[in-house]
């Protein structure tokens, strides 16, 4: 083996990016020990790649040969596993790029808090995937929360929403009073049998945030609006724990200040 002389760890990390074969290779060996033909199988690289790819390995320090197969060092196993963090935290961040300006920073939600997370974009031929993916989440979620300005995402839904409550699910949604009237207004029948269910609280709150939290069973959702169309742009929803306490301590800290709706228009 000839030691490596490469100087600086971005040359490394060059190396590595130059080519998608080099990370598969890495990944694979640090699984487990792997033959030369597997590794080819694996990757779909041509035998010469292969063999170039390992030498250089080799060169470094990352690989050590036993028989007709190879396996990583503890260097290796090092490297593998730091290059798999930043290619998560690549994917998230290309992921959350054209969407992270409708989150605002100070709301305390971090990007760690999504990098478990999955991410739903509108997109122009799919502009409702975020509210599809919601929806999902409610149907199978026995005890829903929300706070926020939720037009844009309970409207669409206000027939799963009302099915869900009346087959047990407790519903408790903090809104703008702008919102809540709107809502009871113009969808009475909707809101009076879920009313009269007892599954259903509705609060007010004139100053709630301008995205959604969402609570579900085991997970939450943070809905971001694009302020122009009013449309939902963004959904993240997570099952991390430091996610789940965040949503929990921010619903509760505008529960504590909402005001019960009064219902009499409704079902009177």
């Amino acid at each position: 083996m000839t030691p490596c002389t490469t100087s600086e760890p971005l040359e490394d990390l060059e190396f590595l990016a130059r080519s998608e074969h080099r990370v598969a290779v890495l990944e694979a060996l640090a699984e487990r020990p792997t033959s030369r033909a597997d590794l080819r199988t694996k990757t779909g690289a041509s035998a010469s790649t292969i063999g170039r790819t390992l030498r250089a390995f080799d060169e470094r320090n990352w690989i050590r040969r036993d028989g007709n197969r190879y396996e990583t060092t503890q260097l290796g196993a090092f490297v593998a596993a730091g290059l798999r963090d930043l290619l998560a935290r690549l994917e998230t961040e290309r992921a959350l790029r054209d969407s992270w300006q409708f989150l605002p920073e100070a709301s305390g939600f971090t990007v760690e808090m999504a990098s478990r997370a999955v991410v739903t974009v509108a997109e122009p031929d799919a502009p409702y995937r975020p509210v599809n993916r919601f929806a999902a989440l409610l149907r199978r979620t026995s005890r829903f929360r929300f706070v926020g300005a939720d037009v844009a995402l309970l409207e669409p839904c206000k027939d799963e929403l009302r099915r869900s409550i009346a087959d047990g699910m407790e519903a408790e949604i903090i809104d703008p009073s702008a919102v809540a009237g709107y809502i009871l207004s113009n969808y009475r029948e909707h809101c009076s049998a879920a009313l009269e269910s007892g599954n259903l609280s509705v609060s007010v709150h004139d100053e709630v945030p301008p995205y959604g939290v969402s609570l579900f069973d085991d997970r939450i959702a943070v809905s971001c609006y694009d302020p122009d169309s009013g449309m939902v742009r963004l959904l993240i929803d997570t099952d991390a724990p430091e996610a789940r306490e965040w949503a929990e301590s921010t619903f509760a800290s505008y529960q504590r200040d909402a005001r019960p709706l009064a219902f009499g228009p409704v079902v009177g």
